[in-house]
């Protein structure tokens, strides 16, 4: 994909999280919700990355930042999981148009489990499903490549796999031609921003394609090398040390201005980002913003 343009401002909102900010009346939740207001000489739009799983927490969050649910202009899901696309019909219907267009990969809707401790589906639930979405107002659009949603702003479309360190993150299976098999997360994808003379904002669900490998991704997706800076959820929780330790030099050599990182990136994770990045690191938190 040749570089389309570039974004003058781009506004980024942490409307669901597992925590909250201090003193804050806004409502944590397991899961990630991030409003992006992108700014170019056409307008400004409006777009909802991912819905988190409990709809009450977001629409109280919305409410209570006063964020209009009829002006935004489509909603992307990253992936499949509950924890990132439950009330996506719901926040349709708050919407309240037809022709919404929601942005995933054509594997959304595939069975998608865990078998430990017990045996338990993880992915998009029934009230979330392709008629549930539709008949609440959305258009789904289901690709594997890139796709602009405005000058400046992308998603990523499938990512491809670089590194040999990184993984799914977690033992996820699904079936294939009747038989289980396990899950690759081919449906993982991002959300990348140009800003004019600051590089891209990476912003990401849960970086199951592996958080390296969605930065090098996105520098081949715009042919543009500075990244101002990286956002959202980087499955590391489980993750080994030497995992841990490459991912973050790697980030490291790519100089982001600034890191945020929350959700499944876990505590450890987190200090070692801390570690190498002192202050142009910090935690993920709902109601934080951020503008570029």
């Amino acid at each position: 994909m040749e570089k389309a343009g570039f974004l003058s401002e781009l506004r980024i909102t942490v409307l669901a999280e597992d925590s909250v900010q201090y003193e804050s009346p806004l409502l944590g939740q397991h899961g990630i919700a991030l409003l992006l207001e992108g700014r170019s000489a056409e307008g400004r739009h409006r777009f909802l990355v991912d819905v988190g799983q409990n709809s009450s927490a977001l629409h109280h969050n919305m409410v209570s930042l006063g964020i209009q649910s009829s002006t935004l202009d489509a909603i992307i899901l990253t992936h499949c999981h509950y924890d990132h696309t439950q009330g996506t019909s719901d926040v349709l219907k708050w919407v309240g148009k037809q022709g919404v267009p929601v942005v995933a990969h054509p594997d959304s809707f595939r069975p998608n489990f865990v078998t430990e401790p017990c045996l338990r589906h993880v992915g998009m639930m029934p009230n979330d499903s392709r008629s549930e979405i539709e008949e609440a107002g959305g258009m789904l659009l289901l690709t594997r490549d890139p796709l602009q949603l405005m000058p400046g702003l992308s998603t990523t479309g499938e990512v491809r796999r670089q590194t040999d360190f990184e993984e799914v993150g977690i033992p996820l299976k699904t079936i294939v031609a009747d038989r289980v098999a396990g899950d690759a997360m081919l449906d993982d994808i991002s959300v990348v921003a140009c800003v004019r003379d600051q590089g891209l904002v990476i912003v990401t669900g849960c970086s199951h394609a592996g958080i390296v490998n969605i930065v090098k991704h996105s520098i081949e997706l715009f042919g543009e090398k500075r990244i101002c800076g990286i956002i959202g959820g980087f499955h590391l929780l489980n993750a080994s040390e030497e995992r841990v330790r490459k991912t973050v030099d790697a980030l490291s050599q790519h100089n982001p201005q600034w890191v945020s990182a929350g959700h499944c990136t876990g505590f450890r994770a987190q200090v070692a980002l801390f570690r190498k990045f002192e202050d142009r690191f910090r935690p993920l938190q709902t109601g934080m913003v951020f503008t570029v």
